[in-house]
């Protein structure tokens, strides 16, 4: 339930299209709904705008399965983050139209049908290796009703690739920028551009990469100003935050 379905309950109330015990039964399990292996934040999406999302990473396959059940129930649009195949299969078996993403390894279900902002994000990567961390801040952007438009492979080995894509990327309202290795292309957005700039560092590099840490590092210690850093490869945390700066 969202503010504006809390709304639209309270005037069904006042006009006496539904009766008070109705309207009771729709709200039983605001704020929470304890199901044993999880308690649901059924509140999360009146106070935030966006309901709770599923990290699977670290449950077992029944366990997701049972917690999108429930949501189904809700008739909000799902999203599950780090999800493997067999969940997928088993999501499957209980709602024919999930979406499931092996790149990004989201899992989607769309029963709400949102605005598209006219502004749009863009999510731009140095390379084709970081794709995973792209497609999972896609798709965590494009079910929370954003606009989303890729840049992909503009990394700073061949930084004459990123140019042509310029008038795309300065475009957007926000910027989130997805690197490993040594996590340069931030910066270098970053002195391109008049957005907010969401820096990505990924675990993609060699030893001395140490799994995304020189890049983090990197990306933290920008000269451009208008640079901010999330956790390494964590694509969902990005684009959430670009989704309230584009609709802000």
């Amino acid at each position: 339930m969202n503010k504006a379905d809390a709304r639209k309950l309270l005037e069904c109330v006042k006009s006496n299209e539904i009766n008070i015990e109705e309207a009771l039964e729709l709200i039983e399990d605001l704020p929470c709904k304890n199901l044993g292996i999880a308690n649901i934040d059924t509140h999360r999406e009146i106070r935030t705008g966006y309901p709770e999302v599923i990290y699977c990473e670290g449950k077992t396959i029944e366990q997701v399965k049972k917690i999108i059940q429930y949501m189904l129930t809700k008739e909000n649009n799902i999203l599950a983050t780090r999800a493997n195949q067999e969940m997928y299969e088993a999501v499957k078996e209980i709602c024919e139209d999930a979406k499931y993403n092996m790149l990004g390894r989201t899992i989607t279900i769309k029963r709400r049908e949102e605005d598209l902002t006219d502004s749009y994000i863009a999510i731009v990567s140095a390379g084709t290796s970081d794709l995973p961390v792209v497609e999972e801040a896609v798709e965590t952007a494009s079910i929370l009703g954003n606009r989303v438009e890729r840049v992909i492979d503009v990394g700073v080995a061949g930084i004459h690739r990123l140019f042509s894509k310029l008038d795309v990327i300065r475009g957007a309202k926000v910027v989130i920028v997805i690197a490993g290795m040594e996590g340069a292309l931030a910066s270098i957005i970053g002195g391109l551009v008049d957005k907010p700039v969401i820096a990505v560092p990924t675990s993609i590099g060699y030893g001395a990469n140490f799994g995304g840490l020189s890049a983090l590092l990197s990306m933290l210690n920008s000269c451009a100003s208008g640079v901010s850093v999330v956790n390494i490869d964590n694509g969902f945390g990005a684009a959430y935050n670009a989704s309230i700066i584009n609709k802000l």
